[in-house]
C-alpha cells in the first residue's frame, strides 16, 4: 500500500508516494538532492528553483551514466576472464583424461 512521505528540499516541502520499504531510500535520495541542490545555488538565493532542480538532476545522471559505464566494462573484464578460466579447465580435464 503506498504512503504518502513528507521530504524537503530547498526549504520546500513535498509529499510523495512510496511503498513503506522503499521509504529509507526516498529520504535519503531527497537528502542527497538536496545537498546537490543547496551546493548549486550556493549563496545565490535568488537562483530559480526549477533551473537548480535541472542542473543537479543532470549531473546526478552523467554520474548514473559513468557508473553504468564502469560496471560495463566490468562486467566484460569479467566475462573474458571467465571465459579464459573455462578454457583452462577445459584443457586442465582434457590432459586429465588422457593419461
Amino acid at each position: 500500500m503506498t504512503e504518502g512521505v513528507s521530504i524537503r528540499i530547498l526549504d520546500r516541502e513535498f509529499t510523495i508516494g512510496c511503498q513503506p520499504e522503499e521509504r529509507e531510500a526516498l529520504e535519503g535520495a531527497a537528502r542527497l538532492l538536496d545537498a546537490r541542490m543547496r551546493g548549486i545555488r550556493g549563496d545565490n538565493r535568488m537562483a530559480a528553483f526549477d533551473r537548480i532542480a535541472v542542473i543537479a538532476a543532470l549531473n546526478l545522471a552523467a554520474e548514473v551514466n559513468a557508473f553504468r559505464r564502469e560496471i560495463d566494462g566490468r562486467d566484460g573484464e569479467l566475462s573474458r576472464g571467465l571465459a579464459d578460466l573455462g578454457r583452462k579447465v577445459d584443457a586442465l580435464l582434457e590432459a586429465h583424461a588422457t593419461r
